[in-house]
């Protein structure tokens, strides 16, 4: 018989391979891209010094060698011309699952048409070619297919805003408010990569096949739509909502804790401490402030003593969705386009991991233990 390693469920605390991108320490509250605070450089970077760190090693050394990196992205988020004349129909197909559902088919449609191959072809200056094209491709795809959806012309692209400023344009036709653009901007570099979370994950084994990569990032927008996933940013506003009211905090919540219910925005598989990107986007919220902000510090803080008093032992604080949803509203995104937005920086990470897995030839492939009935079993005759 095989020989097989049994491991907890969902590989918690597995480790699967080696990386250079970035890692979480939980117990500390802490992450970081490379050797760099990820909260850092949110706080002191720019979106576009993020994304060169992840695809070439380091922060740009001075502002020559940024505005090099943006020129080079900046042609690169003008969408071919099949895959833009294919959007109005893909819009109207995916209009009751929105843009991420669309992004999906949108991304398999972009490797197809500008001819990506399979990583395993291709050397490493082909691949990160692919994955720079991509990446910026994202933004575009999502704010075309959102306002293709809402019955609007889709707003081109342009080269002279950076990557966070853009998505805004598109997205509303507006130049954005540069204070809302930072906060965004801040949100989204939060965002661009997170250890070996599912999506990651799935990047990481479907570039282990030696796919190409659209496919690698079409699998990570799968396992990134699901509400335990990415899913969570809108639904944790919609708790604030439900709630309404202060007085209403305190039997909201612990009708549903004794219903077993999860309460989305609080808690972490990883983190054992406040979560270090709530934590930042909560003081960009109280930069803003006003009544949604004062709402959801006081929920946040009911909460938590509440569920310190029924689920004693256990650190449950807020997570990145709780104040990234409130800081998306103040900046004026729709509901429908937070996962989208999130899905907009965490591609650069996902492309990071599948540049990396790429280099490593060995197919991922775990065993599983079968637990049906004994086998074999005679096959019965058809009665």
């Amino acid at each position: 018989m095989d020989t097989v390693v049994a491991v907890p469920r969902g590989l918690a605390g597995v480790v699967v391979t080696d990386t250079e991108l970035g890692d979480v320490r939980g117990r500390e509250g802490f992450y970081h891209y490379r050797q760099y605070s990820a909260v850092e450089l949110a706080a002191d970077r720019s979106f576009e010094d993020v994304w060169h760190l992840m695809f070439r090693g380091t922060l740009p050394a001075d502002t020559a060698e940024r505005d090099a990196f943006a020129a080079e992205i900046a042609p690169l988020r003008v969408l071919p011309a099949e895959l833009r004349d294919a959007l109005p129909a893909l819009a109207r197909a995916t209009a009751a699952s929105g843009p991420l559902a669309g992004l999906r088919t949108a991304l398999s449609l972009l490797g197809a048409s500008a001819g990506f191959r399979p990583v395993f072809d291709l050397d490493p200056a082909g691949r990160a070619a692919d994955a720079l094209a991509a990446c910026a491709a994202v933004p575009t795809l999502l704010t075309a297919l959102h306002r293709l959806g809402q019955g609007l012309e889709p707003v081109g692209p342009r080269a002279d805003l950076p990557y966070a400023a853009n998505y805004l344009y598109m997205l509303t036709g507006r130049e954005p408010d540069p204070v809302r653009a930072r906060a965004v901007e801040r949100y989204l570099m939060s965002t661009v990569d997170h250890g070996f979370n599912a999506s990651t994950f799935t990047a990481r084994v479907i570039a282990s096949t030696g796919a190409d990569v659209a496919a690698c990032l079409t699998g990570a927008v799968g396992a990134l739509s699901g509400p335990l996933h990415g899913g969570a940013p809108s639904r944790a506003l919609d708790t604030l909502d439900a709630i309404g009211t202060v007085d209403r905090i305190e039997p909201w919540i612990r009708e549903r804790v004794l219903a077993g219910d999860r309460i989305m925005g609080f808690g972490h598989p990883v983190y054992r401490t406040e979560d270090p990107r709530s934590r930042m986007l909560r003081e960009i919220a109280l930069q803003f402030g006003g009544p949604l902000v004062d709402f959801a510090v006081e929920v946040e803080g009911q909460v938590e003593r509440i569920l310190a008093e029924l689920k004693p032992g256990r650190e449950l604080h807020t997570n990145v969705e709780f104040y990234a949803g409130v800081v998306m509203e103040l900046c004026g995104l729709p509901r429908a386009m937070f996962t989208p937005t999130f899905c907009a920086a965490r591609v650069i990470g996902w492309s990071a991991n599948v540049l990396e897995q790429a280099a490593d030839s060995k197919i991922i492939r775990p065993a599983a233990r079968y637990t049906g009935p004994t086998p074999p079993q005679p096959v019965p005759a058809l009665g």
